[in-house]
């Protein structure tokens, strides 16, 4: 399931690539952003859909404007939360009416949330692989304020030794958001691997499936 039909999504901030599979009849689909450092063809990121898609869930994942052209910056949220309406747009256009997800990878998650809470992309829910709460080492500068005015269901899956999430931060803003959920992975890290524990970045994506499918099953 890893080719799909690959595309070419127009967006205002420049065209970029997606992949979108459609099991039969799937119960939903999951619109699915990658994080800061690696494009929508990381096999952590392959790896995710593929098993989301043997669950019965059709996947749509894309590049960011910034990945799609070579650059290493990511684009701010006025370049990418246009993209994020752009993909989600091609989703429902190629849907059945199922309920729409969103879920992302770290800085793809929280542009997901940032495009939520501006009205820009209407999810079903969300689903942050990693939301980086925080930069490395400055739990001082929390990167939550927009999450607060959002209600659509959330799930956070997070490693206990993600630096880019602190447990009791991370568990604090959770706490306060009324139809949120947060799962712990024991011992990952931001790339939810397990010191002591090999497993491919393929592995690794595909084993936070099973998590989203039940959530998004419950929602």
């Amino acid at each position: 399931m890893a080719d799909g039909e690959r595309m070419t999504i127009p967006t205002p901030s420049g065209d970029v690539s997606g992949v979108y599979v459609r099991p039969g009849d799937p119960r939903a689909t999951v619109v699915v952003a990658h994080g800061a450092g690696a494009g929508m063809d990381h096999p952590f990121l392959v790896g995710y859909c593929d098993a989301l898609n043997r669950l019965g869930l059709a996947t749509l994942r894309f590049n960011f404007a910034y990945m799609e052209a070579g650059k290493r910056a990511p684009d701010r949220a006025p370049k990418a939360v246009p993209v994020w309406t752009a993909a989600l747009a091609e989703a429902r256009r190629r849907s059945a009416g199922e309920p729409l997800w969103g879920a992302g990878k770290s800085f793809g998650g929280r542009m997901a949330s940032m495009a939520a809470a501006e009205g820009a992309i209407d999810p079903a829910g969300l689903v942050f692989l990693g939301y980086p709460l925080h930069p490395a080492g400055k739990p001082e500068k929390l990167r939550d304020e927009h999450l607060y005015g959002l209600t659509l269901p959330m799930l956070f899956l997070s490693g206990t030794r993600d630096a880019l999430a602190t447990a009791d931060l991370l568990a604090g803003v959770v706490a306060r958001l009324p139809s949120a959920e947060l799962v712990w992975l024991e011992g990952g890290d931001h790339s939810f691997a397990v010191k002591g524990v090999k497993r491919t970045p393929y592995d690794i994506g595909a084993s936070l499936a099973e998590p989203t499918a039940r959530f998004v099953a419950r929602a």
